[in-house]
């Protein structure tokens, strides 16, 4: 009886640099879950997480960028502790910072999308700085404005309240995250990989 034999076609070499980026730039993200600074009267905290965001948007672009997200929160979800403060599991993403953290895939694929204009990368270098700057702001916004509306129904309040609570306190930390992000592609040769 004769034996019938599929050749398997390798991965592209591309596809596996972009993979191991987005692993590694979700290990990066978890990483930053032990600087975790509680605010007295707000529900969510201060975090590094966002720098991250903003990095996996530029570096890696929408479709890497978003895939990148995806895994931390999947090992987020399954326990592993890469929640601010060191938490994990499905819980958290239900509690009150969860809003926050499903609008980070979100956050990174705008970012992506408008500074590569589509989904083929682009040299960060050639980018115009203010659509850097655009998208970035594009991403916080999507960020604050999902986690506001989630913490606002999850803890029955009012939105200048959850505004008040969630939103406006962290913004001087966003644009310096902003900067560092900027700075960091900029100078640092991080390069987004092509095909």
């Amino acid at each position: 009886m004769a034996t019938e034999q599929n050749s398997v076609d390798p991965v592209d070499d591309t596809v596996v640099r972009q993979f191991a980026r987005a692993a590694l730039l979700a290990a990066l993200i978890g990483a930053t879950a032990a600087v975790s600074i509680p605010i007295p009267f707000s529900p969510a905290p201060i975090t590094l997480q966002v720098l991250f965001i903003f990095l996996a948007g530029l570096v890696l672009g929408p479709v890497w960028g978003f895939v990148s997200l995806v895994l931390y929160l999947a090992a987020g979800a399954v326990g592993v502790p890469v929640f601010a403060g060191l938490r994990g599991g499905f819980g958290v993403l239900l509690g009150n910072s969860g809003g926050y953290l499903w609008s980070y895939p979100i956050a990174a694929a705008l970012i992506g999308f408008i500074v590569h204009r589509g989904t083929e990368l682009r040299d960060l270098t050639a980018v115009w700085l203010p659509v850097i700057v655009g998208a970035l702001i594009a991403g916080t916004i999507v960020i604050y404005g999902m986690g506001t509306a989630y913490m606002a129904w999850l803890l029955e309040l009012g939105a200048w309240e959850a505004l008040n609570l969630g939103a406006f306190p962290f913004i001087p930390g966003e644009i310096l995250k902003m900067l560092a992000a900027i700075v960091i592609v900029r100078s640092s040769g991080l390069t987004p990989v092509r095909s």
